[in-house]
């Protein structure tokens, strides 16, 4: 895949590699583990990406079948700051999508903060739409849930 003169592959990831990008994204607070990401997939449909260059790791995203049968949550995801602003993040959500698409999923949503005004702009300009503001803790620790029809 090659967007904005970057060329790389996105292909599916290893919980070792989702931790280690998880780990360079300033966004995310406190430390992550391995069983961070394994007791939140173990026996769920999921899809765990990574975006890749030569062997370095860009980026990732990971979502998973919600309790909803038809929908998919679109649960974790980041690109490293250094690779922002390429095109990788539209290019793994793009993937992802197609990928529930064709699995069957007729929705897909997925959950940000008011504190990130870069991830709901990016959600809209996907497409989706605001559900629900769930109050929590300061106004901009508020949860904001966004949804698209597939």
């Amino acid at each position: 895949m090659t967007t904005s003169n970057l060329t790389f592959i996105i292909r599916e990831a290893f919980p070792s590699e989702l931790l280690w990008v998880h780990e360079r994204i300033p966004e995310f607070p406190g430390k992550a583990s391995l069983d961070f990401y394994a007791e939140r997939l173990k026996h769920r449909l999921h899809l765990a990406l990574v975006a890749e260059k030569d062997g370095e790791l860009l980026g990732f995203k990971v979502g998973y079948q919600s309790d909803t049968a038809d929908t998919f949550y679109s649960w974790m995801g980041g690109v490293r700051p250094e690779f922002r602003k390429l095109g990788i993040a539209d290019a793994l959500a793009e993937y992802q999508e197609n990928w529930a698409k064709e699995n069957g999923f007729k929705a897909i949503f997925f959950k940000t903060r008011n504190r990130f005004p870069a991830m709901i702009t990016f959600g809209l300009s996907r497409g989706f739409k605001i559900m629900e503001v769930v109050p929590k803790g300061g106004a901009e620790d508020y949860r904001v849930v966004m949804s698209k029809r597939l």
